[in-house]
This record gives structure tokens, sequence and C-alpha cells, in this order.
């Protein structure tokens, strides 16, 4: 398949670009997309082989519950008696609008929970555009209470607390990170961001005018779902006339980054989400914040799914992880 003009594409990631879907708008029938989300998941039941989870219903303050589910190593039978681990509390992706696992099935959080190890959170935040922001970073701050205030019965070692995310999930991983620091809340060992959506101001990038037969342009597709995602998950009217968004609603507009934990960044080459994830590194870093960084080149952003088995997706999986074991084991 020729690969569109101007898109540098890794090799091995070629054969996949036909397997890309052309661009529609899931916030045209968001319940509808959430349903077909909800069938592909459903289709490959999750591999929990080593692992029992549980889930809990954590009150907000106007009474309502956030559902949180909490996966432990199977043979951490009595976690409140076990030597504690470390916890990663997982936001999942998705345009902060679709993205849920179904109940026991967190990929991510299973995968984590069985090869760091670690007692793994994951947290069904609100979604948008029912519930716009602060709905969902509130959410992902008050697990993170949540979880630091239940360490004994957890078996979790309170000092070795991560965020983690991809995509929409890294944006709130640094917003709670910042929230954290800002309201003197539970401390965050490391904050791990996998390809974040993390400034608004990407949505503010034109869109290029592409040929029918140019073929699927990743990048293209994936600043649309950029643009939707901002523009469903920011309240209408927000924010007021001449004023920017708050950094909990937009992290790369925090004015100081100073005293946030070690970080570690993803992101891809082709996607619009890039530099916008390496300045944000850049400036932790003159911060004074220890970082890693890394860009998979010519991939485009959640490249995994279409193409899991490539060698580039699971050195990229295996990355991440390593760097995220080596912070919360610093001893090993």
């Amino acid at each position: 398949m020729a690969v569109p003009p101007g898109i540098q594409v890794h090799p091995e990631l070629v054969p996949f670009l036909k397997a890309l879907p052309p661009y529609s708008d899931p916030y045209q029938d968001i319940a509808a997309t959430r349903e077909r989300f909800n069938a592909l998941l459903a289709m490959r039941a999750a591999d929990r082989s080593g692992v029992r989870s549980k889930r809990y219903d954590v009150p907000r303050p106007d009474g309502s519950a956030l559902t949180v589910e909490v996966y432990w190593p199977e043979d951490t039978v009595d976690a409140s008696s076990a030597a504690p681990l470390p916890a990663v509390l997982h936001f999942h992706g998705g345009g902060y609008a679709i993205g849920r696992s179904l109940p026991g099935q967190d990929r991510t959080a299973l995968e984590l929970c069985r090869n760091l190890p670690a007692v793994t959170i994951a947290v069904e935040y609100r979604l948008a555009p029912e519930h716009r922001y602060p709905a969902g970073v509130e959410d992902c701050y008050l697990a993170l209470e949540w979880t630091a205030a239940q360490a004994a019965e957890l078996g979790i070692a309170p000092e070795r607390i991560a965020v983690t995310g991809k995509s929409a999930g890294g944006g709130l991983s640094a917003a709670v990170a910042l929230m954290a620091r800002d309201r003197g809340g539970p401390a965050i060992a490391y904050q791990s961001m996998c390809i974040p959506d993390l400034d608004d101001r990407v949505a503010d990038e034109p869109i290029p005018a592409v040929t029918s037969d140019a073929g699927p342009n990743p990048r293209v597709n994936s600043l649309r779902s950029v643009h939707a995602a901002w523009r469903h998950y920011l309240p209408e009217g927000y924010p007021p006339e001449g004023t920017a968004p708050d950094a909990y609603a937009s992290p790369a507009r925090a004015s100081d980054l100073s005293g946030l934990p070690p970080a570690y960044v993803q992101v891809c080459d082709l996607d619009p989400l890039r530099d916008a994830g390496l300045a944000y590194a850049r400036r932790l870093m003159d911060a004074g914040v220890p970082v890693t960084v890394r860009n998979v080149p010519g991939a485009w952003h959640a490249f995994e799914l279409y193409a899991p088995e490539t060698r580039l997706a699971k050195e990229s999986a295996a990355h991440w992880t390593e760097h995220l074991r080596t912070a919360l084991y610093p001893g090993r």
C-alpha cells in the first residue's frame, strides 16, 4: 500500500496502514460508540491468569459513587498481612469519553499487576460529554486519596504509588500529579505518561486538507479526534473569554512544574500530540524534575492497537513497563 505523501511510517508498520478505518466522529452518537467499543472488548476476554480483583465504590462528596477495580497478584491472598506492594493507578485513554474496560478486564491493569508486580487500581472516572471537566479529573484525584487512605487494607506501600495512563489517561496522570502537589495530597512516587493528551492548544492546530485517494493519514485522523475530544471535554463556554483553561484541565498550561514527581513521557513520531508531550517533558526537566523520554519512530497514536504483535509495539510496551518497575522497585 502506498504511504501518503509526507508520512514516514516505520517499515514494520507500513502493512498495517490499510487497517486504519476512515475517520468518523465518535461523539455523533457517543452511546453507540461506547457500545461498539464494548462489543470489541467482549470478543476476546482478557488474560486474568495470576491475578484477582475486587470492585469498590468510593463515595464522592455529592453522595454518588466512583467505581474502582483493584487488581492483586493471585498469590497475595490476604493483602493486609502480606508484604506491601507498590501501587499503580491506571487512568484509561479514550478522548475522556470512551475507553473504560469491562469489569475485571482492564488489560493494562492486569499486565502491570502481573509483570511489575504491583497492586493496580483501574479508575472508572466519569466520562464526557455527559460529565465534562472537572468531573473526570476530580474522580481520578479522589481515587488517589482513597488508595492512600486504604493502603494498609489493600496491601500497598503508600510511599510507592504511581499514576499512569495513555492519551487522555496520560493527561489525567499529569493533572493528578499537579493536584497532589498543590493540595498537599498523597505523595506520588512516579508519573508515567504515554502519548499524553495534556494541552488543549493542540486542538487549535488546523486540520490539513487530504485527498480521498491519498490513503489513510494517521496523523490527520488523530488530529480530528483531538479536536473533538477537547470540544466535548471542556465545558461549553469554558474558559471565560480572555482566559485560558486551568492546569488541571490542560496540564501544559501550568506555570510552575517544580516539585512534581519523576516522570516518564512516551510519544510517537506521527502523533499530533508528540510536540506537546515533548515540550511538557522539557519543561519538567527545566523545573528540576527527573524525566525519561522516548519517541517511537514512524508510529502513530495508539499504533499498538492495530499492530500489537510487532517488535516495535512490544519494545515500546517493555520500555514503558521497565521504567515504571525501576521507579517502584528502586533497590532492584
